[in-house]
């Protein structure tokens, strides 16, 4: 129990113990200062994912808050509450992008992990494959240089591009995950035989009613992430 201003003054930074000088306010004010204090103390166990993403993970044609990255937030806050979600994900954005993007990402959010789920749109732009691989290999170096542990989620692309190469394209993510020995979700909902009900009218993205499906896709693989960083 504080007994006046100098006691207080042990415990609380300089700029919060100097309001607490007047005495007909000191109790309120003491317990205003403990109720910051607790606020500013850093959670030793806070620990971060940052979602790195297209349009699949930004929520495209819909409320953020019906996306599978919301939907993660909510079921990380019951079960695993020591983690936060920070979506950085881009309607439109390209591997290259995500290059450009990811160093102040990371200086900022120092995440645990990144799920790493683009490449998508530099398909459907025909893309060279080489292009493609070199981006995500060195977003996976740069995060994993920053103790980040990645989880790479594959793409999958429409018949009409060519089956040299769809598979070509499909086979990076794979390759990638190999060569990194990375955790990996191949491709998401049912790849290129999804239930056309899941896929919105433009014929490429999910709908609301996909999004939970998304989270389950995922979360399997990200739990054993979670399990291990705990």
């Amino acid at each position: 129990m504080f007994n006046g201003p100098s006691e207080v003054l042990t415990v609380f930074p300089r700029s919060i113990a100097l309001i607490i000088i007047y005495p007909s306010f000191k109790r309120h004010l003491i317990t205003i200062s403990i109720t910051l204090l607790v606020c500013l103390t850093p959670d030793a166990n806070a620990k971060s994912i940052v979602v790195l993403g297209d349009s699949i993970s930004a929520a495209y044609g819909m409320e953020a808050r019906q996306g599978w990255v919301n939907l993660l937030s909510d079921r990380l806050l019951e079960q695993y509450p020591h983690y936060k979600v920070v979506n950085a994900s881009v309607s439109g954005e390209t591997t290259g992008g995500g290059l450009t993007r990811l160093p102040k990402i990371l200086t900022i959010h120092q995440p645990d992990i990144v799920i790493l789920e683009l490449g998508g749109n530099d398909g459907l732009r025909g893309y060279p494959i080489d292009r493609i691989k070199n981006n995500l290999s060195s977003m996976i170096l740069a995060a994993e240089a920053t103790g980040s542990t990645i989880l790479l989620i594959g793409m999958v692309l429409p018949p009409n591009y060519g089956r040299r190469y769809t598979k070509a394209f499909e086979d990076l993510f794979k390759d990638l995950s190999d060569q990194y020995n990375l955790r990996f979700v191949p491709f998401l909902l049912e790849g290129t035989t999804t239930d056309q009900a899941l896929i919105q009218r433009d014929g490429i993205h999910p709908t609301v009613a996909a999004q939970p499906r998304l989270l389950e896709d995922i979360w399997p693989t990200l739990e054993l992430l979670l399990e291990k960083e705990s």
